[in-house]
């Protein structure tokens, strides 16, 4: 059902939200376990060519499931009634995008699970006190390989349907753009390689992954421009969606300070990386250069936040009929 209200007065008929930031945040992490599983199976399928990071080799897949698990959470909290998310597995519906993510996640998620358990070293698994669970972990170690390019398509499907989820909203402008899906994919592969940056104990993995966040960020940056230019050169309602993001007007002033957060805090740190990765290296990284990878890290963390929010709060105040 879509309500028009007509009115010039934002206290007299307020904005009614009807997702709110805890479906920004399943977004937010649903895109970044995506990035993380496809970034963790680069990691171990590229070629090496020295020390092998042991600290990315298997925290990033165990860290990966919790998140999506934490989004799932999020999410679960914003249904009125979380006890029948389970008719969502009694049928499959093609044509429905909430169909296809409940299934997604289902078929996706013991995936991570058993990429995660292969992905443990000796070391942790004599830790795990369940003799079943360690022999289990045992058992999928030679397929690690296998589970990991499958754990690399399945986190593009992970992270790309987060934006399919809000493109296939019609009745909201905002939302209703094909670019939308690589949006949210790019911003969560680049999150995804932002962790990867924070996790890492060795210079080359650092440094490797540092490179990869450069050009993901770059091709976030380029799509950003294509999303806003495409609504603008769309129809008026795709033109007035885009208008909380660049109106200086007290009531779209959360999203004026969004698109500043997106617009200067991710080109910085592509600023900050390409400083690192171009300056001369020691052998081992001196704490300064530490310091501005993992800030431009978190920037890209941050940035990668920031568009989530801003889409879905500015998302549900466009219609058709004008601002809601």
């Amino acid at each position: 059902m879509e309500l028009n209200i007509v009115g010039t007065n934002a206290i007299t008929y307020p904005v009614m939200h009807v997702w709110d930031w805890r479906v920004a945040i399943y977004l937010f992490l649903g895109g970044m376990s995506g990035g993380l599983m496809s970034m963790s199976a680069i990691n171990y399928i590229r070629p090496k060519k020295g020390k092998v990071d042991s600290s990315c080799s298997w925290q990033i897949p165990v860290i990966a499931p919790i998140l999506l698990a934490i989004g799932l959470l999020f999410l679960n909290f914003d249904l009125e009634r979380p006890f029948n998310a389970f008719w969502f597995y009694l049928a499959f519906k093609p044509v429905s995008p909430m169909s296809w993510g409940a299934w997604i996640v289902f078929v996706i998620y013991p995936l991570m699970i058993l990429y995660a358990l292969a992905a443990l070293p000796d070391a942790i698994k004599a830790k795990i006190k369940n003799p079943d669970l360690r022999g289990f972990a045992d058992k999928m170690q030679p397929h690690l390989f296998k589970l990991a390019k499958a754990n690399f398509i399945a986190g593009i499907l992970l992270a790309i349907y987060t934006g399919i989820l809000l493109s296939s909203l019609v009745a909201r402008p905002l939302w209703n753009s094909a670019i939308l899906p690589m949006l949210f994919l790019c911003s969560g592969m680049s999150a995804g390689a932002a962790v990867m940056i924070i996790v890492a104990k060795t210079k080359e993995t650092k440094l490797f992954f540092t490179k990869v966040d450069i050009w993901l960020i770059i091709a976030e940056l380029i799509i950003l421009l294509l999303f806003f230019y495409g609504h603008y050169t769309g129809d008026a309602a795709h033109r007035q969606a885009i208008m909380p993001f660049f109106s200086k007007s007290h009531e779209f002033f959360p999203y004026f300070l969004s698109i500043l957060i997106i617009g200067i805090c991710l080109p910085l740190a592509i600023v900050l990386k390409f400083l690192e990765v171009t300056g001369e290296h020691t052998e081992e990284l001196t704490t300064s250069g530490l310091l501005l990878m993992n800030a431009s890290a978190v920037l890209v963390l941050v940035g990668s936040a920031v568009i989530r929010f801003a889409m879905v709060y500015a998302g549900q105040i466009s219609g058709y009929g004008g601002y809601m």
